[in-house]
């Protein structure tokens, strides 16, 4: 309980230690800077924001018209809960210097970091900056590694591990002779923590399990669970399902048959056919895997009961994941942040899925070659989703959808060395010489949605004019 005692301790605190941050806020405070601190509060462990002190040394107590009443503040507290899905507890103390709002705010789940709007926020002396790649590293290691060595099934032995975890695709994906020694395909497994001794036995982990199963069923249902299950519906609804099918192999043992699965329900691509004169799905096989792999490796498999799901509908594929990425959506192009680094170690070394930041850049080729609009990144309350749309012309495609074809365009252009002009997003959107003022109008809207800037550095002219993404 904070009392008036309380608050006389904090006062005469040294310094504003990572538990402590005091505001005069004598009127108002702005809403995304409390945001903000509730972000940096509950990422460094928990903390107070005190309101109505001020924050230099000696502190005192000048008292706050912030959130003056029960029904403001439950207002406030409303807004914290939905859009960082942390509980905050409020309490008002009335000293005789003036009126005390204190805002509690709770720890991060372990393993877990606090977000507001994709960006996560830590403390630097009286600043907010984002928070480094390294702690955030750590932050996301804390409980995720752990959980890969932990044991699936315990005290196997030789035969029962060459029939639970399929061996073979192992060392094809190694690409590596089946070994006649059966010793050395223990150490093998051994080397990629797939499995452990525990004396006379060995124990098969999580990881060996979740990638190498031959049947997930065989193993715990916390493992089964997190089988990827495809459905294909009729239409553009949910109402009607085809096909509801979920997946038995472990990741790496059963990628290619799933992919394969996936790419050839997809509807044919009229379009393509025309252009390319051969049969052609409509969503590219290489953005698929892309977009499959990169959600299987940054789920988070500390969410029970929640797998990856590969929706097919008519016009669009959505391929989605348990959790929320450690980074905005705006720069999955050009940035890589990992919460299962141990997992998508292994893959990449498999051959399952590109280098670190690759992946994506595919994806978005793809999507240019086949002439479909831009894939969308979305970001709920428990899951990430991307969605693969259908082709569309340019002529039917939403505003939104040709800023964010845009976008995408201009990133891909920096991170290959080039700088997106007019001409190219002419050609992204194969549209003929006559449509300059048409691209000029999807730059401008571009520009306004504050996605991309013009660069200045080699003309200011709006005929030659280069523009890079907002972050370059």
């Amino acid at each position: 309980m904070i009392t008036l005692e309380t608050l006389t301790h904090w006062l005469n605190e040294a310094t504003e230690n990572e538990h402590l941050e005091f505001k005069e806020a004598k009127k108002q405070y702005d809403t995304i800077k409390l945001l903000k601190y509730c972000v940096a509060l509950a990422n460094e462990g928990g903390g107070y924001l005190i309101f109505g002190v001020t924050d230099k040394k000696p502190r005192k107590i000048i008292g706050s018209a912030a959130y003056p009443t029960p029904e403001a503040q439950n207002k406030i507290k409303k807004q914290i809960l939905e859009k960082l899905h942390i509980r905050v507890e409020l309490t008002e103390l009335n000293p005789p210097e003036g009126r005390v709002l204190i805002f509690e705010i709770p720890s991060r789940p372990t393993g877990q970091a606090i977000n507001l709007d994709g960006a996560y926020w830590m403390r630097s002396g009286e600043d907010l900056v984002p928070m480094t790649p390294d702690r955030l590293k750590a932050i996301f290691a804390e409980d995720q590694q752990d959980w890969f060595i932990q044991s699936a099934r315990e005290k196997q032995t030789l035969d029962q591990i060459i029939n639970l975890l399929d061996t073979p695709t192992y060392f094809e994906l190694k690409n590596l002779p089946y070994p006649t020694d059966w010793d050395a395909i223990l150490d093998r497994l051994a080397n990629d923590q797939l499995i452990v001794k525990q004396g006379k036995y060995w124990n098969i982990t999580n990881l060996g399990a979740i990638l190498f199963a031959r049947n997930l069923e065989q193993f715990p249902l916390y493992l089964s669970r997190k089988a990827p299950r495809f459905i294909i519906y009729e239409g553009t609804g949910k109402l009607f399902t085809k096909n509801d099918i979920t997946g038995k192999k472990g990741y790496a043992a059963g990628f290619e048959s799933l992919i394969d699965f996936v790419h050839n329900s997809a509807p044919q691509n009229q379009f393509i056919e025309e252009v390319i004169r051969e049969e052609a799905k409509m969503f590219p096989k290489q953005a698929l895997r892309e977009l499959i792999a990169n959600a299987l490796i940054h789920q988070d498999f500390q969410a029970t009961g929640a797998s990856v799901m590969i929706e097919m509908y008519s016009d669009r594929v959505e391929i989605s994941n348990p959790g929320l990425p450690p980074i905005r959506v705006e720069r999955f192009i050009d940035e890589y942040r990992s919460r299962n680094e141990q997992l998508a170690d292994l893959m990449r070394r498999l051959g399952i899925c590109e280098e670190k930041g690759s992946g994506i850049d595919k994806v978005i080729v793809a999507s240019e070659v086949y002439q479909l609009p831009a894939p969308d990144f979305r970001v709920g309350e428990t899951r990430t989703t991307a969605i693969l749309f259908a082709h569309q012309d340019f002529t039917n495609m939403t505003q939104t959808d040709r800023i964010r074809a845009c976008y995408q365009h201009c990133c891909l252009q920096y991170v290959s060395n080039n700088k997106m002009s007019n001409t190219t997003l002419k050609e992204r959107f194969k549209l003929g010489r006559t449509k300059t003022a048409t691209v000029s109008h999807v730059i401008r809207a571009t520009k306004d949605a504050g996605l991309i800037k013009q660069d200045t550095s080699e003309s200011d002219s709006t005929r030659y004019a280069r523009y890079l993404p907002f972050w370059a």
